[in-house]
């Protein structure tokens, strides 16, 4: 099967297309059991400890994230078992370390060996494999240092988080740790590792890996380990066909993510086959962006000339992934089926965008004119520059004779009056009452999303060994839904130099 670089049709929506005193005793609270992907053949991963990181010190952690793994944040805090497995300057009980093999489609073009070139899997616990990002080198390290900077591990440290808090899957982060240890990106930079958790970190590109050199058996026994530990239910529903069965999983998992993405304006910046997960988590956060104006075309990555991983092309980008990982798992499917699997993608976006997006707007029915009355909001969002966020925010104002602050997002107010006379009778054909469905529209629209400029002024004093601003910044993303009025600031749009912050993938 020829992975093929599919577009997804576009409508008025512009679809894209230490003496441990953590809970207990070191075995029950810092112990672990050996990941259960050591239990594939060593051709998967090597078996490889992590690096010590010289005079380690924390710089957060999130409670939400510890209490996953049965860990007191308040304690471990304190702790210094805690700070140096945090660290990788000690291997807990039970835990195994490994770093996994894989490939991947990078910008399109294909790359034969990647793989965990500086994150370091420990064990599980709960079910979470813990793994160490910034742990040092690895025989997947290539000519890179094996080693993470305090810059790009606080961006995915509160990205993490904050995705997870707004209902959008995705591997968690645990915490930070820093050191002075010098690291060399564009800039000198110091060195810092992030611990994250998820219940797999296995990739579309591990499949391609083993595909490409012709290792069916290896394939085989991925698949077999995937449908084991993760879909066990496709063993009783789909016996006769379990890999089809998986694939037609993780198709539609990866299209209801794409839904969530774009309707919170999450733009990935980075979606390499290798990046995608077949859990359909958000995974391997680089150069990331929310959206502050509404722009369809937003290009958050700065190394992203060609914008092959522009915000309104991530869903079309995802079903090439798709294929691609189609392609890789050929070798245990049917092409007709498998064909008519990755033809259902479109179709899951689409009614899973349509059914966010219907949410954002406080309706409980849906219309076949939905479209059109979400795509002539979405056009004024964009010839205005609106802010994407706060418009959202702000559509729950309006009541059947009042727009307190709506309108104030667009310049042609004549033509947003006419769209607001289009929703209000909208509103009224399903007898919507104002108060339930603005308390239901703030329970979708976020008030607070992780601009790069707030992560910007984070980062900027934990440079300077100020750490407060990112755990400020961490307790009001897990709240994004929330007034908090006391954080109003966090939700401003932009200033000047915030709007032309760049990102690249050393992010």
């Amino acid at each position: 099967m020829q992975a093929s670089p599919a577009r997804v049709s576009a409508t008025r929506m512009r679809l894209p297309g230490v003496k441990s005193n953590v809970i207990g005793d070191p075995s029950t609270s810092l112990g672990m059991t050996k990941a259960g992907y050591a239990l594939l053949p060593t051709e998967f991963y090597e078996q490889r400890k992590p690096s010590p990181l010289p005079d380690p010190y924390l710089v957060a952690i999130s409670p939400d994230a510890a209490r996953l793994v049965d860990v007191d944040p308040v304690t471990a805090a304190g702790d210094p078992e805690f700070l140096a497995v945090a660290a990788g300057n000690t291997v807990p009980p039970g835990a195994e370390p490994l770093a996994t093999i894989y490939a991947g489609h990078q910008f399109g073009s294909w790359v034969p060996q990647l793989g965990d070139g500086r994150a370091i899997t420990l064990g599980e616990k709960n079910g979470y494999e813990w793994q160490l990002k910034g742990a040092g080198l690895t025989a997947f390290s290539r000519w890179a240092d094996g080693r993470a900077v305090l810059r790009s591990t606080i961006r995915e440290f509160l990205c993490s988080e904050a995705m997870d808090a707004l209902g959008i899957p995705t591997t968690r982060a645990l915490c930070v740790v820093g050191s002075d240890e010098a690291v060399y990106r564009e800039r000198a930079e110091t060195a810092a590792v992030l611990t994250r958790l998820a219940r797999s970190h296995v990739r579309f590109g591990t499949f391609e890996v083993f595909h490409y050199r012709e290792r069916t058996d290896l394939v085989k026994r991925l698949a077999d380990y995937l449908i084991e530990r993760y879909y066990p239910e496709l063993l009783e529903t789909d016996a006769a066909q379990p890999y089809l069965a998986l694939l037609r999983e993780i198709v539609a998992r990866t299209a209801r993510l794409m839904a969530k993405w774009q309707a919170v304006g999450f733009a990935h910046g980075v979606m390499n086959t290798d990046n995608m997960s077949v859990l359909g988590l958000t995974i391997d956060y680089g150069p990331y962006g929310f959206l502050d104006a509404y722009k369809p075309g937003f290009i958050c990555n700065h190394t992203d000339e060609t914008g092959r991983y522009a915000f309104d092309r991530q869903p079309t980008i995802a079903l090439w992934n798709c294929y691609a990982l189609a392609e890789a798992m050929s070798s245990l499917l049917e092409l007709e089926p498998a064909k008519a699997i990755l033809e259902t993608f479109e179709p899951i976006f689409r009614d899973a965008y349509l059914a966010e997006l219907r949410s954002k707007l406080g309706l409980r029915a849906s219309e076949d004119s939905d479209d059109l009355l979400l795509g002539d909001l979405m056009e004024a969002m964009d010839l205005d520059d609106s802010d994407y966020s706060r418009t959202w925010r702000s559509l729950s104002s309006v009541t059947k004779t009042e727009d307190t602050d709506f309108s104030g997002w667009f310049t042609d107010r004549e033509r947003i009056a006419a769209w607001l006379e289009r929703y209000r009778a909208r509103l009224a054909r399903e007898g919507s009452v104002d108060a339930e469905r603005r308390a239901r529209m703030n329970a979708v629209n976020p008030k607070f999303v992780l601009r790069n400029y707030l992560a910007q002024t984070a980062i900027e004093k934990a440079e300077h060994k100020d750490f407060s601003e990112v755990r400020r910044l961490l307790a009001v993303l897990r709240r994004p839904f929330d007034e908090q009025p006391e954080h109003d600031a966090y939700a401003a749009p932009p200033p000047e130099w915030g709007r032309h912050l760049v990102v690249s993938c050393s992010s």
